[in-house]
């Protein structure tokens, strides 16, 4: 956040700090799907608030974060959620955390095969990095030889799509209303994970484990026809996500084995990142990044669409006083010649305000190919965002 509040009583303190977004998308092609909004502009608004409290002992706080979103053409776009909601316990070596709440894993940058505590807002975006929150407990040891963290997760959070009107979607929309589950339990099946974190010398690793829910759907045909039904199917995952530093050099890789619905397959994601500090005797960085991707599911576990893919990107931050950032890559299937294209800049303007642009391009996919559906999806989105 940009700004917050900081209050105190009783020698307990109080953070609050919140954001309101003003997001805009206009796409560039006439819709390609019966039901879809004709209109080539898309308005939404999205509100967040930050509520965090700190006991005076300093051995207990709790975090309180709604999340508000509402679009004036997809409905099933607008979203009323709690990222965070929690209570956690430190003492010594140990953490107790019970509520909701939001948990990254991962370090490469076009694919977070190994992040799968939290479901993706699929109708937020299509590059899957918003997420819902989810409940949980989860207890935490920190010893010199590393980081262990287990979890328990109580309840199920299905995954948001675009709608019928909605635009970035399948040529069926998702009846979210309908889902079927291989637990009987459905939605209260209590997942589990596990995961071990520490560093050696130059070298961070990650080592997780998973055992519940899928969060990624297979989506099939309904009885009528008429729309895509979402499975969620019981897994067992185990992850790898690894990272070195060295000078200018950051080498990334994330790799899972995963026993899904029809078989047990392997994916992975890894590259490198060079940054050229102090380009050209200024003060801005200049990183160049490249990762390659490959995932070995056949045609019947949820459809993914990077499995023999590259990646390269340039990142540029100015290093100025309003923040100046940009992000340019373009990822391409080497197996359809299918590219992607995406471009992303950030800029502070003044104390309380941002504004982000983002643009992005499909082309070359067959109409046999799930990308195809996107194809006439190209789109600017401008997002301007006051914080308090």
């Amino acid at each position: 956040m940009l700004s917050a509040i900081s209050v105190k009583a009783d020698e307990a303190s109080w953070d609050f700090s919140a954001n309101v977004d003003l997001q805009s998308r206009i796409f560039v092609h006439d819709a390609l799907w019966q039901g879809q909004e004709s209109r080539s502009g898309q308005l939404s608004i999205a509100a967040t608030a930050d509520i965090r409290w700190r006991n005076a002992a300093r051995n207990q706080r709790a975090s309180f974060i709604p999340y508000f979103r509402w679009d004036e053409a997809d409905s099933e776009r607008s979203l009323i959620d709690l990222r965070e909601a929690y209570w956690a316990l430190e003492a010594d070596s140990f953490e107790f955390l019970v509520g909701a709440n939001t948990v990254f894993w991962g370090v490469t940058e076009t694919v977070h095969l190994v992040d799968i505590i939290n479901q993706t807002d699929g109708a937020a975006d299509i590059d899957g990095e918003e997420k819902l929150g989810q409940p949980m407990v989860n207890l935490e040891s920190q010893r010199d030889w590393g980081l262990v963290s287990f979890y328990v997760l109580p309840y199920f959070r299905e995954r948001t799509f675009a709608g019928v009107d909605g635009r970035l979607r399948a040529p069926l929309p998702v009846d979210t209303d309908h889902p079927v589950y291989e637990s009987s339990k459905e939605q209260n099946h209590v997942d589990v994970a596990l995961r071990y974190s520490h560093y050696v010398g130059d070298v961070d690793i990650g080592l997780s484990l998973f055992s519940g829910t899928s969060r990624e759907p297979r989506l099939l045909p309904s009885i009528d026809g008429t729309s895509l039904v979402p499975h969620y199917d019981q897994i067992d995952q185990f992850g790898l996500d690894l990272q070195y530093t060295h000078d200018a050099w950051l080498w990334k890789l994330e790799a899972i084995v995963r026993d899904g619905f029809s078989e047990t397959f392997a994916a992975a994601v890894g590259g490198f990142e060079y940054t050229f500090y102090q380009a050209r005797n200024s003060s801005a960085d200049v990183g160049l990044l490249v990762e390659l991707q490959y995932d070995g599911r056949n045609e019947l576990e949820p459809i993914t669409v990077a499995d023999n893919d590259v990646f390269i990107g340039a990142r540029l931050a100015l290093n100025d006083i309003q923040d100046t950032a940009v992000l340019v890559g373009v990822g391409y299937d080497v197996d359809t010649s299918e590219t992607f294209f995406n471009v992303e800049a950030d800029r502070r303007i003044g104390d309380d305000y941002v504004l982000e642009v983002r643009a992005r391009v499909f082309s070359g996919a067959d109409p046999q190919n799930p990308t195809y559906a996107l194809s006439r999806d190209d789109y600017i989105q401008l997002q301007l965002s006051r914080y308090f």
